[in-house]
């Protein structure tokens, strides 16, 4: 039994240290924080740690950490209580290293990362980030480093997957104002305009709006007319509807001096001569713990990714289709946007039940 136990562990020690070396994977967070990346760290590193026998290696401050080496080991020990945490651990930043030299003298920023990652004996980076983090990781891909990325965005515009974690949070944070607004517009007879954020994108106006019960919504997919904005406000009056809930995105097309919902809320008042104020939602969409939805598909994201790098395929983004994590190559990814149209269920439902999108 005893001779049986050695030649086990022979086993064990043969097929690890020496059928193989331990992969080492570092793992970094770029751009803006949002809920879920925090959860998303321990998904990856878990699964790395854990289930693979993987070494991981942190990396601060997003891209600035590859370029300066600011890096920390991690264990199954330091991922303790980061399920429910807001922020990231690792910091980040919004360093572009491919972005275009202005000056002779300026570094070669993707060789320096190039030299560290052989130096640090990385064999993959994992890259949680949002649109301009996806594009920076495919282009690293595209110099020969080992890169998988896991997207992340308050926004949900990233191409390719159906939903990001961060958005849940936002849309559940912005639907909880909304809900609270109804009880003062409803007191003082007003019509109250909330900016939720959303540049390019309407995905947290909308799906905010909608849970919320807006009256009027408004995104930068969809052109809008001031004058319908206000014949709506005054419509609702006349049949009885003393208050109105107008939810705007900040991107939507403005005078160009104004926040939207500054912007929006002016020209209610100037179209209708009603009472309106507006409240502007800002950062607090990014902040605090996340959802339970979305601490579940950061822990499955990050997972996956782990996954992605132990069968040796690279290059890829993890995405979530339907109810099922799969993986796109991160060249189909950089640079495209998903946007909402006008034939989504929840514009064609709302213009079924008298919502106006502008």
């Amino acid at each position: 039994m005893k001779n049986s136990i050695i030649l086990l562990f022979f086993f064990i020690f043969t097929a690890i240290y020496l059928g193989g070396e331990i992969m080492k994977i570092g793992i970094l967070t770029s751009g803006g924080d949002c809920p879920g990346i925090n959860a998303t760290i321990r998904g990856v590193c878990k699964a790395a740690i854990n289930h693979y026998g993987m070494d991981v290696v942190g990396i601060h401050s997003g891209f600035q950490g590859l370029l300066d080496n600011d890096v920390e080991i991690l264990t199954d020990k330091s991922l303790s209580g980061l399920l429910n945490m807001g922020g990231t651990i690792l910091g980040t930043s919004r360093e572009k290293p491919f972005k275009k030299k202005t000056s002779p003298t300026d570094v070669d920023k993707p060789a320096i990362i190039q030299n560290n990652v052989k130096e640090l004996g990385l064999d993959c980076i994992v890259c949680i980030g949002g649109n301009g983090t996806q594009k920076t990781a495919a282009k690293l891909a595209g110099i020969g480093l080992n890169v998988v990325s896991v997207p992340k965005t308050i926004d949900n515009d990233i191409w390719g997957t159906d939903f990001s974690f961060g958005f849940d949070s936002a849309v559940s944070i912005a639907t909880d104002a909304i809900d609270r607004l109804h009880s003062t517009a409803s007191a003082h007879k007003r019509v109250m305009v909330i900016e939720v954020m959303g540049h390019k994108a309407g995905w947290i106006a909308l799906y905010s709006g909608m849970a919320g019960g807006g009256d009027i919504i408004l995104i930068p997919e969809i052109p809008y007319d001031i004058k319908n904005v206000g014949g709506t406000i005054i419509d609702r009056l006349k049949r009885g509807k003393p208050y109105s809930i107008v939810v705007v995105a900040e991107g939507i097309l403005t005078d160009g001096k104004k926040r939207a919902g500054e912007f929006i809320a002016q020209e209610i008042e100037y179209e209708t001569g009603f009472e309106t104020r507006e409240t502007v939602l800002g950062y607090i969409q990014r902040g605090g713990s996340p959802t339970s939805f979305d601490r579940n598909l950061a822990t499955r994201m990050g997972g996956h990714a782990t996954e992605l790098i132990a069968n040796g395929e690279f290059g890829r983004m993890v995405t979530l289709c339907g109810d099922t994590i799969k993986s796109i190559p991160l060249s189909e990814v950089a640079g495209k946007l998903k946007l909402v149209t006008e034939d989504h269920d929840l514009i064609v439902q709302g213009n079924r039940m008298g919502i106006c999108f502008g």
